[in-house]
């Protein structure tokens, strides 16, 4: 049996009311209902007594540090059958096997353990605790504690945790957790330990290029089959790009990295692009979203996109491209053989002038899948002629993306016509 409740503030008389129930249901989701410390008490007996437990959501409340202690300390009772375990915002969760159950993850495979603490308003206090956890169970498989104020110290206290740790993390998500160059060293004997290690999530904090030099000696290392590292708004520059591309191009698993908000520059993108040419590297995701782009890197971008094979998204977004830059690379994409999916140009400085040769790339280009110009200084004549280009039966298009864009009624008309007569086509504004 289910128990699922959301929004809805739980008064002491409805607590009362729902003990019963968490000692009986199968499933349990109390979803921002302004839980708190005092109520993770509750939870924790329930924990212990109710063996036919097998998930609990808990997101959006107010837990804190003590109240998540509380619910690792139910975790760790014997009885405890639990599989799933939310405790933030996100599709995070948390799961043991062993005495402990497995569970899954939505979006991800179902064979995934993992622990989810976003936005449950930890602290360091809080990673000795759950360091233990750590240290006590051989099967998790995913860690993430995103948007937590653990800081440096709080850090190396879970660094610490899992270096003693047996088991096989897949997933290590540190997000927006104040830490610092210092927590790379830490970081890098994970990496360089955990062969398991497939997504490395680490935006939000101020790592700097002594943070990154000092993480990519772990990410060179010969155990590291490392797929996913997000680094975005974490102050690097080109010069820790140049320790990146290394990184770039000697491990072919590395298949998708966010390098967004970080001040790389006309310099960085070269290097990013020269490193996309080298045989070793089999990137397929780049984000390179608001890093001090201009129109001077587009001549690097378009010469890798013409020879590169493996990357299928790009993301350029918040840029200063210009309708120069558009064209240029507009006349790479639409040179026969190239392989790109997915390119988002939101916030480039586009007018209805750039979308002639990006309505020309429509028309040239057999790979690309979806497009995203939002946000640009496109009106009426701009989309018109994206219209013109889509409404052809050999545009191979099936997404366009224009948030924060404006056209009349006559042009939203068309747009309609071409939805009813595309089934295939979405345009999202």
């Amino acid at each position: 049996m289910n128990l699922d409740i959301h929004c809805e503030q739980l008064s002491d008389a409805r607590w009362t009311e729902l003990l019963p129930l968490l000692q009986q249901y199968e499933v349990v989701r109390l979803d921002d209902c302004g839980l708190t410390e005092e109520h993770c008490k509750d939870i924790s007996s329930a924990l212990r007594a109710n063996p036919s437990l097998t998930e609990l959501c808990l997101r959006t409340n107010e837990l804190g540090d003590a109240g998540v202690h509380l619910v690792l300390q139910g975790l760790q009772s014997p009885t405890c059958k639990i599989q799933k375990l939310r405790l933030g915002p996100t599709a995070a969760l948390l799961s043991f096997l062993g005495p402990w159950a497995r569970r899954g993850r939505v979006a991800a495979p179902p064979a995934r353990p993992g622990t989810p603490l976003t936005y449950c308003r930890l602290t360091a206090a809080s990673c000795e605790p759950l360091a233990s956890v750590l240290r006590a169970t051989r099967a998790l498989k995913e860690l993430t504690v995103s948007n937590n104020d653990i800081g440096e110290a709080g850090a190396r206290v879970l660094g610490q945790g899992l270096a003693d740790s047996a088991c096989q993390l897949e997933t290590l998500r540190l997000e927006n957790c104040g830490l610092t160059p210092a927590n790379c060293k830490d970081l890098c004997g994970i990496v360089a330990s955990q062969a398991s290690l497939r997504e490395l999530d680490l935006g939000s904090n101020g790592l700097g290029d002594a943070g990154i030099a000092e993480l990519c000696p772990g990410l060179l290392s010969p155990a590291s089959r490392l797929k996913t590292l997000w680094l975005w708004e974490c102050d690097i520059t080109a010069s820790g790009c140049r320790d990146l591309c290394r990184v770039l191009q000697a491990k072919e698993t590395l298949k998708e990295l966010s390098l967004a908000g970080n001040k790389l520059g006309d310099e960085g993108a070269r290097l990013l692009c020269e490193s996309l040419l080298q045989p070793g590297c089999q990137l397929e995701s780049l984000w390179v979203k608001s890093c001090s782009l201009t129109a001077a890197c587009c001549q690097h971008v378009s010469l890798m996109l013409t020879q590169n094979k493996h990357l299928l998204e790009l993301q350029l977004s918040s840029n200063k491209l210009g309708d120069s830059g558009i064209q240029e690379l507009c006349q790479a994409l639409s040179q026969p053989g190239t392989t790109l999916r997915v390119l988002c140009l939101g916030d480039c400085e586009v007018t209805n002038s750039g979308c002639s040769s990006l309505a020309s790339l429509l028309l040239a280009n057999r790979s690309l899948r979806e497009l995203d110009l939002s946000n640009n200084c496109v009106g009426d004549p701009g989309v018109l002629q994206l219209l013109g280009s889509l409404e052809q039966p050999g545009c191979a298009l099936e997404q366009l993306v224009l948030y924060d864009t404006y056209w009349t009624e006559e042009v939203e008309d068309r747009l309609q016509a071409l939805e009813g007569s595309k089934p295939g086509l979405r345009v999202i504004s």
